[in-house]
């Protein structure tokens, strides 16, 4: 039964285990953050040596910081960095290939980094886990080390432990005050009431004599109480490191010496002492988080993919590299450009920044300048010339509408100049060449054509009789021309022809502006773009900025990460699930068996299997 149940463990825990290797491979936790194990402690305080004894390899060793980038022990053989893969076969080579990696991304010498080398084991020998190891915790720089190396080395435990995900594995010598314990404070600051906390005591050879009821009542939970507890390890020391006594061979001394130590003796029995005992608590403390982590994991994946998809679709798909399709996209690109710059002319494409709305605004702040300037004093005495009092002179109505019309030139041509910003502004959204084709000049020579056109003080007689009857008091017709020319009427002629100029000018000015900032620019860009086409260079023309590029490159990996993180969740479930039926179906076929062997017994035999068959269905399924 030992043997079958230990099968049953590895089977429910395997496809949880699984799973989270399957994310890290696919680099999901470059997006969230997975459930792990990670590793804290103050230098020398034997974390090496415990990381030794779950991987079954040699780390590298030393006085000072010897881990100086986190270190992630995973089950593949070979050592990862940045874009690098390494592997290799000899797991003596770990040292040396872990040392060039951290010489590499922190620099040679005592310096620490926050870039995260990957070691990957594959050994029958050693548990299915993942750790990330961090540097030892310092408090006096050594030569070579910055004088902050001690914040510097907190601030990044801290980036790790004060996840949720995490599994807080604080690593503490026997021989010191526990309630001193830099790592442990740490631990205790982000993991207040110790539920991601676990505590390994170290080094129990080197404590000293009558203190070993104090250790006991640490790792029985009694003194710090953590929710997690405590497990007592018994490592290889130096001596046998130097003696090259293999981790098989000290994982027996270590169960020797627990066995014959007359205080720590019933740690063996409540599975608090040995490696091996560490190893499977690790493994079941670890499934148990990713089991409560993973309705939040499989929530964070569906918004990260709901957001990297709509942020693909702002980036748009980019140029392909075969040439036919490339002329392709680039004819598809500019067809798509011309015909926004067309709506977009005509008032048809409606943005956020709609410009016609803010071209009727302008257009109706001209049109109140030019009512404002309506009104026209009394005839001046300035403006009379050689003729007898009563008699009238057109050149004196001439001058005086000349005059008036001249000083609408500068605000019309600052109506022109704001105009121009907002148009400019909402081409160049679509394409930044647009300063180069926008028709200003032109537009600007229109206006002054107008004006020049309203200084000839021209309109057509019914016209003007109908804007004068409309200010006059008399009323005339063309027949009674000659009689109302008289001084007199001067003021009422004068602001009859005035409104037919404002009139004009407050729809000229928008038309001029529309038809050539607007519709002549449009048509102008549109043929050079479609110029383009003639024998263009189409890499060229199709070359993206560096920013646009990464960020699309960058969208499509997390894109990809997230697609195959959802992939593998789904499994996992579909997995379990199946197993979960498999479970219940066996169950049921044994019971069935069990069922007809006690139908020898009478009713009541049957009654209680049938009885146990639909308990033992019930407690499945609810599992499941």
């Amino acid at each position: 039964m030992k043997g079958e149940v230990h099968h049953h463990l590895e089977e429910s825990i395997r496809p949880y285990i699984d799973l989270i290797d399957t994310l890290r491979s696919v680099g999901i936790q470059k997006d969230l953050a997975l459930p792990t194990i990670v590793v804290i402690g103050d230098q020398s305080s034997g974390k090496s040596s415990v990381l030794e004894a779950l991987s079954g390899i040699a780390l590298p060793r030393g006085s000072g910081i010897v881990t100086r980038c986190p270190l992630e022990l995973s089950k593949r053989p070979r050592l990862s960095y940045e874009e690098k893969i390494i592997e290799f076969g000899d797991p003596s080579l770990v040292e040396k290939h872990v040392e060039e990696a951290q010489n590499e991304l922190a620099g040679k010498g005592v310096k620490i980094c926050d870039d995260l080398i990957t070691l990957e084991v594959r050994s029958a020998d050693v548990c299915d886990l993942t750790l990330i190891d961090l540097p030892g915790i310092a408090r006096v720089p050594v030569q070579g080390q910055p004088q902050d190396i001690g914040n510097q080395i907190k601030r990044l435990i801290m980036k790790f432990i004060e996840k949720q995900e995490t599994i807080n594995m604080v690593v503490v010598p026997c021989n010191t005050d526990i309630a001193t314990t830099e790592a442990l404070r740490m631990a205790q600051e982000v993991d207040p009431e110790g539920i991601r906390t676990l505590a390994i005591l170290t080094k129990p050879d080197l404590i000293d004599r009558g203190t070993e009821k104090n250790i006991l009542a640490v790792v029985q939970n009694k003194v710090i109480p953590l929710r997690k507890g405590y497990v007592m390890v018994k490592c290889r020391g130096q001596q046998q490191i130097d003696e090259k006594i293999p981790l098989v061979e000290a994982t027996q001394i270590e169960r020797d010496f627990f066995q014959n130590h007359d205080f720590f003796r019933p740690l063996l029995d409540e599975n608090k002492a040995t490696v091996k005992c560490l190893a499977i608590k690790l493994t079941q403390d670890l499934v148990s988080h990713i089991k409560k982590s993973l309705p939040k994991l499989d929530e964070q994946i569906k918004k990260q993919l709901w957001d990297v998809r709509n942020e693909l679709k702002e980036c748009e798909a980019g140029p392909p590299q075969d040439l036919k399709g490339a002329k392709q996209f680039l004819i598809k690109i500019l067809t798509k450009f011309n015909d926004k710059i067309k709506s977009l002319s005509f008032g048809e494409l409606i943005i956020k920044d709609n410009l016609f709305v803010q071209l009727r605004t302008e257009y109706k702040k001209w049109n109140d300048g030019l009512n404002d300037t309506k009104t026209l004093k009394e005839l001046s005495q300035n403006y009379r010339g050689r003729e007898l009092l009563g008699f009238s002179n057109y050149r004196v109505f001439e001058m005086i509408l000349q005059d008036r019309v001249a000083k609408l030139k500068e605000p019309a041509i600052k109506s022109l100049n704001s105009i121009k910003g907002t148009v400019t502004h909402l081409y160049v959204q679509l394409e930044p060449k647009i300063k180069g084709l926008l028709q200003q000049a032109k537009t600007e020579q229109r206006i002054m054509d107008q004006f020049e056109m309203e200084s000839m003080i021209y309109t057509q007689d019914p016209i003007y009789l109908k804007f004068l009857n409309e200010i006059s008091s008399d009323k005339f017709s063309e027949a009674q021309l000659p009689a109302f020319d008289i001084k007199s009427k001067y003021s009422e002629m004068l602001q009859a022809y005035y409104e037919i100029v404002v009139q004009r000018m407050a729809d000229q000015l928008p038309m001029l502006i529309s038809f050539y900032m607007l519709k002549e620019t449009a048509q102008l860009l549109c043929t050079d773009m479609l110029s383009i086409l003639e024998g263009a260079n189409v890499s060229e023309l199709l070359f993206e900025d560096s920013d646009v590029s990464k960020r699309r490159k960058y969208l499509q990996s997390r894109l990809g990460r997230l697609t195959a993180a959802q992939e593998a969740l789904m499994h996992n479930l579909v997995l379990n699930s199946v197993s979960g039926r498999i479970q219940i179906l066996l169950i049921v076929f044994m019971l069935a068996v069990i069922c007809i062997q006690n139908n020898i017994n009478g009713a009541k035999g049957l009654s209680d299997s049938a009885m146990l068959c639909v308990f033992l269905i019930t407690f499945l399924y609810n599992e499941n």
